[in-house]
């Protein structure tokens, strides 16, 4: 069965930072280390061939240090993406984790570079492979699945990602056991990759903290099941995140799985083939 990735995405700094400390790739999308956002919404459609790469980064440190570690690891990931795409066919998982290597390696030489001691970056990925999809995770970025509702059948929702955050903690925001920019001598990364089957209809959300930290995931999962376009769906994702405090920058992607529809394609070689023949006719 062959499927399409309808896909909408949005990077926006919130209302209180005045800078933003996310990226993103978005099949061959991303922004520079400086920036202010997409400036609204963008939109696209991917075949499950192309196998598309999707990934949300969200930068940690002070004095400009977080939004350089997600760009410079938004910059790793298309440049090994670009280089090493043919692996994906064979070795998609082995290629996630390579990936988080090449982006651990480039902030960390910035890093040290500049004797910066706090900089990283959390990321979110989902790839496709041969007709399956493949997430990955490094720190408390979010991947979630929806599934749609049918008929009187409600949909499923769920977490896919693992949040690698030290529990327990008494109070704030937990502290992060994994991130991109850890020092290779300090700590190995150890990317969390999953295999995940591929369903028409099905919804997957990469997001920042700027949406999860403001949204609760019964939230999430009454927007994500509304039956409207992905765009609208990231609109709402957006706006609701920023009433309700948009207290850090906010980046989204959805994505949803599409059956690719063959007929207008057979209807056009059936009627190629016509004249085809008519003009053989004719000739003789």
């Amino acid at each position: 069965m062959a499927y399409q990735l309808e896909y909408a995405y949005t990077s926006h700094t919130g209302n209180v930072r005045a800078n933003n400390e996310d990226n993103f790739w978005c099949c061959g999308e991303t922004m520079g280390a400086f920036n202010q956002g997409t400036g609204g919404i963008r939109t696209g459609r991917t075949a499950q061939s192309d196998y598309p790469l999707f990934a949300v980064f969200d930068g940690m440190g002070g004095e400009s240090c977080g939004e350089m570690a997600a760009y410079l690891a938004a910059d790793a990931c298309g440049r090994h993406y670009r280089e090493n795409r043919s692996s994906l066919k064979e070795q998609p998982e082995q290629f996630l984790e390579d990936i988080c290597r090449d982006m651990n390696r480039a902030v960390c030489e910035y890093s040290q570079e500049n004797r910066i001691r706090i900089m990283g970056t959390t990321t979110v990925m989902l790839t496709v492979s041969e007709g399956v999809l493949y997430a990955c995770n490094v720190g408390d970025s979010r991947l979630y699945e929806v599934k749609k509702r049918t008929g009187n059948t409600a949909g499923d929702f769920q977490q896919i990602s693992t949040d690698h955050v030290l529990r327990g903690g008494p109070f704030g925001k937990a502290p992060l056991t994994q991130y991109v920019g850890i020092p290779e001598d300090h700590m190995g990364i150890e990317p969390s990759v999953l295999k995940l089957e591929m369903q028409p209809g099905m919804r997957y959300l990469l997001c920042s903290d700027g949406v999860t930290d403001m949204l609760s995931d019964k939230e999430l999962e009454d927007i994500l099941s509304k039956e409207i376009p992905v765009q609208e769906v990231v609109e709402m994702l957006l706006n609701s995140s920023l009433e309700r405090g948009g207290r850090d920058n906010v980046t989204i992607i959805l994505c949803e799985i599409i059956e690719e529809d063959h007929r207008p394609r057979l209807l056009r070689w059936f009627e190629n083939r016509h004249k085809k023949e008519t003009l053989q006719k004719t000739d003789r």
